[in-house]
């Protein structure tokens, strides 16, 4: 989609280092050699030199008339996504990215794209559909070339509906459309812990705690008020680094406060967490927030000798008593890098089973769905190693025995925290009884424990 509007304000805003937009087919066979995805076997000074590395989306794409900047460009699925943002500054010298706000707004639009074709992107004929779509749909989105709704799934796909745009003028921008049929309320809180742990006395074992609170609310109105609680168990660590919504219409100013860069003091708010706020169409984070507990939910201690051409290694993993024992999945997994497949393996297992990858790089002991009654399992092996080739794994960091197990789990209808909201507790100020549902989840995300017979890296705060 062009936008003329938008060409004439360019050329005002950069003067004599305008660059015209070429035609539709002139522009994307540019594109598609800026990329190379055509001629990449062509040596092209401008786009191949190895003193010009792109560290971003951004191009600069050489056309007849000059070099058009800043291109943003991605491809996703097969699909190529691209837009021309919006300069309001001379071009010559070329501004900072950071200043160009163009950029997050194609960015953001470009996204908005994405989210609403790539869940079709395996049926052909369901995609074509969307595509041809997209013009109407950009039409709401887009209407001048300045992105108003970038929730591109939200709008409606036909013009019919665009005439009848609600004139109620209590009805705030992000609530794009109005729901009609039976009211419902839908609420996930997920968290995700971050662990490293090294089992080592001068080293300080680190782990993190962050969750979200995700909403749906199918409720009639143009504007419905809705009023939730998040609460805490007695003695549970309070919730800290809540960021809010732009829906929630007001909330305690106590709450913002608590930092986890401030060590926590007994005036610390612990809730309950109220957020009064008008929800849009679609789902929404209603909140972030990160908390400081007092243990992790997986201890572990990992042990890799090298003895000759064999590594011998041994596992121990301890639920913690205070977390529920009922998995979805959990599995660990033992990766070697820089070695060549595994040639033979011997190991005992106390519970679960061991699988080997089909690169056999990769050693993975899926536990399964529970921890024994002792809360304790253990992996012992000896492992050694064929020939290494070009497709087994490298890395930088783990060279020679400094290794890592990963940790893979998920907890349904559980939070580290012990956050959760109390049903009873949600407002409605709409006509209807809701149906209310309410879940929580604890997911493991980068859950590390190093190898404590050898060095391991300790900035873990590039981590977190």
């Amino acid at each position: 989609r062009r936008y003329p509007t938008v060409e004439i304000r360019a050329e005002t805003f950069n003067g004599s280092t305008h660059v015209p937009v070429p035609s539709d087919s002139a522009f994307l066979k540019a594109l598609l050699f800026e990329l190379r995805l055509i001629d990449d076997h062509i040596f092209a000074e401008h786009r191949d030199t190895c003193t010009r590395i792109n560290h971003s989306s951004v191009y600069s794409v050489r056309t007849e008339g000059g070099d058009l900047w800043p291109v943003l460009a991605f491809q996703k699925s097969g699909l190529i996504y691209a837009c021309l943002p919006l300069v309001e500054e001379s071009l010559e010298p070329r501004p900072p990215l950071l200043t160009v706000s163009g950029l997050s707004q194609g960015l953001a639009l470009l996204l908005g794209i994405v989210d609403y074709i790539s869940p079709s992107r395996k049926n052909e004929a369901e995609m074509s559909a969307k595509i041809g779509q997209l013009r109407n749909l950009l039409i709401q989105a887009c209407p001048l070339g300045t992105p108003l709704n970038t929730n591109i799934r939200s709008l409606n796909s036909s013009f019919d509906d665009i005439q009848e745009t609600p004139t109620d003028e209590n009805q705030p921008a992000w609530r794009s459309n109005t729901y009609k049929g039976k009211p419902q309320i839908n609420v996930c809180i997920t968290e995700k812990v971050k662990c490293m742990q090294y089992d080592k006395r001068d080293v300080v074992d680190m782990w993190q705690v962050y969750g979200a609170v995700n909403c749906k609310c199918d409720i009639e109105g143009s504007a419905p008020n809705v009023t939730l609680s998040l609460n805490l168990p007695t003695n549970g660590p309070p919730l800290q680094d809540i960021v809010v919504h732009h829906c929630v219409t007001s909330v305690d100013p106590a709450m913002l406060m608590s930092s986890s860069a401030e060590p926590l003091d007994d005036s610390v708010y612990n809730g309950p967490y109220k957020f009064p706020f008008i929800p849009p169409s679609d789902s929404f984070n209603l909140c972030y927030y990160t908390s400081q507990v007092p243990v992790p939910p997986i201890l572990g201690c990992y042990q890799l000798i090298e003895e000759g051409s064999q590594l011998k290694i041994t596992v121990n993993l301890k639920l913690h008593e205070s977390i529920k024992n009922s998995f979805e999945y959990c599995e660990a997994r033992v990766p070697f890098f820089n070695r060549g497949p595994i040639a033979q393996l011997e190991y005992k297992v106390s519970y679960g089973q061991l699988d080997l990858s089909r690169e056999k790089s990769l050693l993975v002991w899926v536990i399964g769905q529970k921890f024994p009654k002792s809360l304790e399992v253990s992996l012992t092996g000896t492992v050694s190693f064929g020939t290494a080739g070009k497709e087994h794994p490298t890395d930088y960091v783990c060279t020679g025995n400094t290794a890592y197990v990963k940790l893979y789990f998920r907890i349904p209808d559980f939070t580290l925290t012990g956050c959760y909201v109390d049903q009873h507790s949600i407002q409605i100020f709409a006509p209807g009884k809701p149906k209310i549902t309410a879940s929580r989840e604890l997911i493991s995300s980068d859950y590390y424990i190093w190898n404590s017979k050898a060095p391991a890296p300790t900035t873990y705060k590039t981590l977190f």
